[in-house]
């Protein structure tokens, strides 16, 4: 028999979290000879080589376990590229090396692509830890896109038509939407498959996580070029006017301090404190109260509303579309 599914997987050097994924979909309810599994190795490096050759003898069995290393352009866009591009399947299978694709996943999926569907939407379950997150554990519980591409079903001839994913989408941002708003312009048919699932347990991170991300708010300016009409009706994100008023503040600030103008320079100080507090509050509501939580959440909220103009700034000039 043919392979039907080609489940593709973008990785970065990180081993433990692909070995537990590489668990999961190796023992998959799926007919082990209708799928094989390719690791797109953004970091083409030679001990996740190693790793997934391991697997390959491990297995012993008719599902393919492949390697592909990518070159040129990078990230996971490029990576998923490099992935389907090699498979066989005329359905690709995507996921990520920090999920736990239950056992059923791939059968339920599959049973979604059918009557001329183009893709289908799975869907990601993020459980939190017992007790109060930290933000960043809250942020990454929130269910984003219905379309994501840690758990998603797409026809490779359809994959083929529209050219894959945009490798300018250089981080992991936005090029899930971008694939699905690509689909609906192309006419194709997405669906959801709820019964699709696949686990990703929101790992603590490391001491400020939260500024790195600012980065990523850049490329909601290519996405809203690319689709500035699907961006307006399905994207449901809140204009950052709060960021916007904060550095304002801080601006005048300086700038009345640097001029003489004190009365000036205190009120915009105060409403930028104001602003501040507000920010952070926002963001401790609901999440932990340790005392080193609430110090980083002090210091990042100080930061983030620079940072997140900032960033959104260069994605204007980037790509040529400002995203307010």
């Amino acid at each position: 028999m043919s392979v039907l599914v080609s489940v593709v997987i973008p990785t970065y050097r990180r081993p433990q979290l692909l070995e537990r994924c590489l668990r999961a979909l190796v023992a998959q309810s799926f007919d082990p000879a209708r799928y094989e599994i390719i690791i797109a190795d953004d970091a083409d490096d030679p001990l996740t080589k190693q790793q997934v050759l391991a697997w390959r003898e491990r297995v012993h069995g008719p599902t393919e376990i492949l390697y592909v290393p990518v070159w040129d352009r990078h990230g996971p866009a490029a990576a998923r590229n490099a992935g389907w591009r090699l498979a066989v399947g005329r359905v690709i299978a995507f996921t990520a090396d920090d999920t736990i694709p239950r056992r059923d996943w791939i059968a339920r999926g599959l049973a979604a692509m059918r009557g001329g569907v183009a893709a289908a939407a799975g869907r990601v379950h993020a459980p939190l830890p017992a007790g109060r997150p930290a933000d960043y554990e809250a942020d990454g519980s929130q269910p984003g896109s219905g379309f994501v591409t840690a758990s998603c079903f797409v026809r490779r001839d359809v994959l083929a038509a529209i050219g894959g994913f945009d490798e300018r989408f250089t981080a992991a941002s936005r090029e899930d939407s971008d694939l699905f708003f690509t689909l609906l312009e192309a006419h194709g048919k997405v669906v959801a498959a709820p019964a699709a699932v696949v686990i990703d347990y929101v790992r603590p991170a490391s001491w400020g996580a939260s500024l790195k991300q600012q980065q990523k708010v850049l490329f909601e300016a290519l996405l809203y070029k690319k689709h500035g009409e699907l961006y307006r009706r399905l994207v449901r994100r809140p204009p950052r006017w709060d960021c916007y008023a904060i550095v304002l503040a801080l601006v005048v600030a300086i700038a009345g301090a640097a001029t003489g103008w004190r009365g000036v320079a205190a009120a915009a100080f105060a409403s930028w404190a104001g602003g501040t507090a507000a920010f952070c509050a926002r963001r401790l509501c609901g999440t932990s109260h340790t005392p080193a939580h609430i110090v980083e959440m002090v210091a990042t909220s100080i930061l983030i509303p620079p940072l997140a103009v900032f960033w959104r700034l260069v994605g204007a000039i980037r790509f040529g579309a400002f995203v307010a």
